[in-house]
């Protein structure tokens, strides 16, 4: 009896001094993975923000119609919402201004598309060109594109190589004003060298080292929607800027051939990939690419994803940006945002009524949306 009564008090002590040991290893915070966290980074804790995105916005130029419906969609969710009629570079709203003219941040994945261009264009990859993504995988340029597979990019980026990136990243706008008469518009970045972590692979598949804004982003998917013109986006905020605008070509690029496969990566992403929570089968279709990393700079998650409708006759681009440190943060999660808008804007006949604006229409004359400025 003595020996059980000690065994007894050993294993009770023993599971309380166990318990402990336990319960803090459960606490214990994950290792950075260096990806997020570079030797010496210490990440910014991020605050979420409930509040209205909107605050501080001056809108009395916005399309109303297009402006309600996105403030609709985003709700309280800390993110922005940019929409730019891909046929003439005119921006119809920003919702969250303060974001949108911020200093810029990570793409993430929305790179991989003009990583595409770079290598089609250069003769690295085709349509048909079947990469090792896993050990028993492979997988084209379409599939990568729908479910946004980083070894595909990052192997394309590193048969480019970082000059050859740096070179098409330069030439498409990254680094530089889109804008024209935009004075809050931010350049952003894109490094003279490769990213210290993953080098030019890791540039190419996450964006790693770039600093891009949303209105860099709509303009690259405006060009894509269109065609390769690429136009400087102009935000028209008086009545003589309203009256007199007219659309300003930044540059054309002869990257037609290269479309339709690029295209078709995008739609399968809204088909059956990463943005197919933006999928609406009785609606507009869209094609668009999704984003979500870690932002090493500011902290916290970041979710993009960009888009356009429809692709027979291109009517509008979305790029809708979320930030915070909540798991939800992602770019399904902005693809989801975007389908509402693009639902809502359906359900409000502007794709049937949207066309090429006159040059003196003016959304604050009274006009309700673009049915009744065509008038």
């Amino acid at each position: 009896m003595k020996e059980i009564a000690l065994i007894l008090c050993l294993l009770l002590a023993g599971g309380n001094s166990g318990a402990a040991p336990v319960s803090k290893a459960r606490r214990s915070p994950r290792p950075a993975h260096p990806a997020t966290h570079p030797a010496g980074h210490r990440t910014r804790k991020v605050v979420e923000s409930k509040g209205d995105p909107t605050k501080d916005d001056v809108v009395e130029y916005d399309d109303p119609v297009v402006r309600a419906v996105a403030i609709e969609a985003l709700g309280h969710e800390k993110g922005s919402v940019l929409a730019v009629d891909p046929t003439s570079g005119r921006i119809l709203t920003v919702v969250n201004q303060k974001m949108a003219f911020s200093a810029g941040f990570e793409p993430c994945s929305t790179i991989k598309p003009f990583v595409a261009i770079a290598g089609l264009e250069e003769g690295v990859i085709t349509r048909d060109t079947m990469i090792r993504v896993a050990r028993r995988r492979y997988m084209g340029l379409t599939e990568a594109m729908a479910h946004s597979n980083n070894e595909f990019f990052q192997e394309v980026g590193s048969e480019l190589g970082f000059d050859r990136v740096h070179k098409y990243d330069t030439l498409l706008g990254l680094g530089q004003r889109v804008g024209f008469g935009i004075p809050e518009e931010q350049p952003g970045s894109v490094p003279s060298s490769p990213p210290i972590f993953g080098g030019v692979a890791r540039m190419s598949s996450f964006g790693a080292g770039i600093r891009i804004t949303p209105f860099q982003l709509a303009s690259l998917v405006g060009m894509l929607a269109n065609g390769g013109t690429q136009y400087y986006l102009q935000y028209p905020r008086t009545d003589n800027d309203q009256r007199d605008f007219e659309p300003r070509v930044r540059q054309q690029l002869d990257i037609g051939p290269l479309l339709p496969d690029l295209r078709e990566g995008m739609l399968a992403a809204v088909l059956y990939g990463t943005a197919r929570h933006s999928y609406d089968p009785a609606g507009e279709q869209a094609l668009g690419k999704t984003g979500t990393c870690n932002d090493e700079n500011l902290g916290g998650r970041l979710g993009w994803f960009a888009s356009y409708a429809d692709q027979a006759h291109p009517k509008i681009v979305l790029v809708v940006l979320l930030h915070g440190g909540n798991r939800i943060i992602s770019g399904p999660h902005a693809s989801e945002i975007a389908g509402r808008i693009y639902r809502g804007l359906y359900q409000r006949n502007y794709f049937a009524d949207a066309g090429h604006y006159p040059a003196n229409n003016s959304f604050a004359s009274g006009a309700t949306g673009p049915s009744a400025a065509a008038q």
